[in-house]
């Protein structure tokens, strides 16, 4: 059963892919900043920080997202769907819009297959990282459901009291 979800649920998700990212961001701009700087708008500061207008960017990346969650992973648009397809059409959509942004802000240059190769392997990692949490977070509610499931059960079974 699909529980409800309001704005502050979608603003949450937004937030938490943006904080991540940008985590992330930063330890590359500390890690490869002053040798990009010049050859990337997203280490135009070089190991100083990422600027501001890439900062914004990348949340709207997270907005971008959460969207494409919604699409993909309620049953609001799209009702039969088999969840590798959806998973599939979802990470497919990612990347066009990263790619999108790569081409539009400058991040680094298109021509270049050093650059997507980085890409792609970050990308491959933090989905294979969101992956194994997510399997874990789903295991972890599982097992307390059959506990929970097996309490009820042992309630049910046990004798009454009559007061």
């Amino acid at each position: 059963m699909e529980e409800k979800r309001s704005i502050l649920d979608y603003l949450a998700q937004v937030l938490l892919i943006f904080g991540f990212t940008m985590a992330v961001i930063n330890l590359f701009c500390l890690t490869f900043g002053a040798s990009a700087k010049g050859f990337s708008a997203m280490f135009a500061l070089g190991n100083e920080g990422i600027p501001v207008e890439v900062v914004f960017q990348f949340f709207m990346i997270a907005i971008f997202i959460v969207a494409l969650r919604f699409v993909f992973f309620t049953d609001a648009l799209i009702r039969k769907m088999a969840p590798w397809l959806r998973i599939l059409c979802m990470m497919t959509g990612i990347v066009i819009i990263i790619a999108v942004f790569v081409a539009v802000f400058h991040w680094f240059p298109v021509t270049m297959w050093q650059p997507w190769g980085m890409f792609l392997l970050c990308f491959g990692i933090s989905a294979l990282g969101g992956y194994l949490v997510t399997v874990k977070k789903e295991k972890e509610e599982n097992r307390r459901m059959a506990e929970a499931l097996e309490r009820l059960k042992a309630k049910e079974e046990s004798p009454g009291s009559l007061f």
